[in-house]
């Protein structure tokens, strides 16, 4: 075999005994943790009025409670998941509390969709990515990327894209839930942030 073959093939083994444990052990579960109290620098830049929040929206691959990386060193177009970690809950419901809290932190109204009928903001959450995403063999970032789009009733207001990636401090499942925790609460301040810069008023 090819030294650098040998190098790579040994390097893939080595994370993959770290990620895929063996059969027998019990199962670790994973959220994101409490909601830490907002920072002044994640405030909206002026007061935001009430909102309704629908469900955060993804992949099929999300509506369940495996945690998946990828080796984008290796193979980046395989999604493999972790044998005994879960989440507590999928990964779509997770977001949606977690958007929901810090809206509210915000000093945002949340309401249900049931409110949607009665001309408030509609926002609108599709999840384009959400993975720990290793770049190296004890090197990875907790990658979340959305699409979020404001409604007032059937018109489009403004849709924007965000994306964060944040350093996993271990390569394994622990470091990825808090890495991914952490990347969603940074988006949710960028979404804060941006809903404080539109009109949102009845024309």
């Amino acid at each position: 075999m090819h030294p650098t073959r040998f190098i790579l093939a040994a390097a893939l083994a080595l994370i993959l005994s770290g990620c895929a444990s063996q059969k027998g052990q019990p199962t670790t579960q994973f959220d994101f943790g409490p909601a830490a109290p907002a920072s002044a620098q994640t405030q909206a830049p002026r007061a935001l009025g009430p909102v309704v929040v629908t469900d955060v929206t993804g992949s099929s691959a999300l509506d369940n409670e495996r945690m998946f990386y990828r080796l984008t060193y290796a193979d980046p177009l395989q999604a493999r998941t972790y044998a005994n970690s879960r989440w507590t809950a999928n990964p779509l419901q997770l977001l949606t509390q977690r958007f929901k809290t810090r809206l509210a932190q915000a000093g945002a109204r949340v309401l249900s969709e049931t409110d949607a009928s009665i001309g408030i903001p509609l926002l609108r959450i599709d999840v384009d990515e959400f993975v720990q995403d290793f770049g190296g063999v004890s090197q990875s970032t907790g990658t979340v990327a959305v699409r979020a789009s404001v409604f007032r009733g059937h018109t489009l207001v403004d849709q924007r894209s965000f994306r964060q990636a944040v350093r996993a401090t271990s390569a394994d499942a622990a470091g990825g839930a808090r890495a991914l925790a952490a990347s969603t609460d940074a988006i949710a301040a960028d979404i804060v942030t941006w809903l404080g810069t539109l009109n949102t008023e009845r024309r």
